[in-house]
């Protein structure tokens, strides 16, 4: 799918996959029944959400019965830290978290410290964006209930040490969430094998509507409902399913299981971008934000040194691109998770945030570097930074 301008924000928003959208079509028209009704509408209806649920749980390796759909990654973060709280407060109320999380994590956990009196212990992460498991361990207490670890991170890609936490969780009888946000659709996501008890998703992250999430919770374990009314959902979550997008994200987390090899391409694409800005601006001028090999592999995240990463794009009206999360756009202050990462001020305001998707071509991507290069040597020139540094 061709984007004018070139299109290098994947991680902010996907565009809908035409596959989804046809899928999504009937459930717009003729097939407008309510779920809950009895009667040959509603059972079409219901059907189409039980058939997405199977697609939804294929993705993630988990059971058709422990996927709840939401209205998107932060409703499906809020149910999974504030349901689990309100469900076992009585066992404890402390929750282990990070200092990087989505801020539907974050500003969810400071919610429960304000409110209603829990505590919150926030880990520290190294210079590659990446908590250590060990600092988790020596956090747990009594009184923990929750582990709520991103299985990647949206703005650098580094994938987080999930598994090793998941069996640490288990050990200690736990509860432990992931936002697998931006995971979902990339890279292989497995319950089972990350020993996760709630997962996040987000469709408009995977080539689905915004509007759209789910939230594996995992047979047995207790998270209380945060929207009550009817029984929909098995009671896990009230009011009629919007059916048309439910049908969506099934399509598009069928269309994401087979389009993971497609990511080895994705990931050269990547590796190429890089090697271009790295070759025309000089290594000197060039950090990579973010594990170099334990990331994403869409994702590319640097910092070009002597420049404002905000002032760099706005240079180029041929690309869109970002500096950092679409949750941080437009703030003058540098991202929150780059400093977390040990990046000073002034590295920090340089950073790129670039990522690739499916429909991402070589041509893009040749002529995305050559404008970073261009534009960059030009601003650097303007601001009399030493030209002879960048050839």
């Amino acid at each position: 799918m061709k984007q004018s301008p070139i299109y290098l924000d994947y991680n902010a928003t996907t565009p809908i996959d035409p596959l989804v959208r046809e899928a999504m079509l009937p459930y717009l028209s003729e097939h407008f029944g309510n779920p809950s009704s009895d009667y040959i509408f509603g059972r079409r209806a219901r059907e189409a959400v039980e058939h997405a649920r199977k697609q939804v749980a294929a993705l993630i390796g988990a059971r058709p019965e422990e996927v709840v759909f939401t209205s998107g990654g932060s409703e499906s973060d809020n149910q999974a830290i504030v349901g689990t709280a309100l469900a076992n407060a009585g066992k404890g109320k402390h929750i282990i978290a990070t200092r990087i999380e989505h801020p539907a994590v974050t500003n969810t956990c400071r919610y429960l410290e304000k409110t209603l009196g829990f505590s919150v212990s926030y880990l520290p992460v190294d210079r590659y964006g990446m908590v250590d498991p060990q600092d988790v361990r020596q956090a747990i207490t009594r009184e923990t209930i929750l582990i709520t670890v991103m299985h990647a991170n949206n703005e650098v890609g580094t994938i987080e040490p999930v598994e090793e936490i998941g069996v640490m969780a288990k050990e200690w009888g736990i509860l432990f969430h992931t936002d697998a946000a931006q995971s979902c659709g990339k890279i292989d996501v497995n319950v089972d094998r990350l020993h996760v008890d709630l997962l996040t998703i987000a469709g408009h992250k995977l080539y689905a509507p915004k509007g759209i999430g789910a939230l594996f919770i995992r047979s047995g374990d207790s998270v209380d409902s945060l929207i009550h009314g009817a029984g929909q959902e098995k009671g896990r979550r009230a009011g009629t399913e919007n059916v048309p997008y439910i049908v969506g994200l099934g399509a598009a987390c069928e269309l994401a299981g087979r389009a993971l090899p497609e990511y080895g391409a994705v990931k050269a694409l990547r590796d190429r971008l890089h090697a271009a800005i790295v070759d025309g601006l000089g290594e000197d001028m060039v950090r990579l934000n973010g594990h170099p090999e334990n990331r994403l592999p869409n994702t590319l995240n640097i910092s070009i040194r002597g420049l404002v990463g905000g002032d760099l794009l706005g240079a180029i009206p041929e690309m869109a691109a970002s500096t950092g999360a679409a949750c941080h756009a437009g703030s003058p202050e540098p991202s929150g998770v780059l400093l977390e990462m040990g990046l000073g001020r002034e590295l920090a305001l340089g950073a790129l945030r670039l990522t690739l998707g499916r429909w991402t071509t070589e041509e893009e991507i040749d002529a995305a570097g050559g404008l970073i290069v261009e534009r960059a040597r030009q601003m650097v020139g303007w601001r009399g930074g030493n030209t002879n540094a960048l050839s």
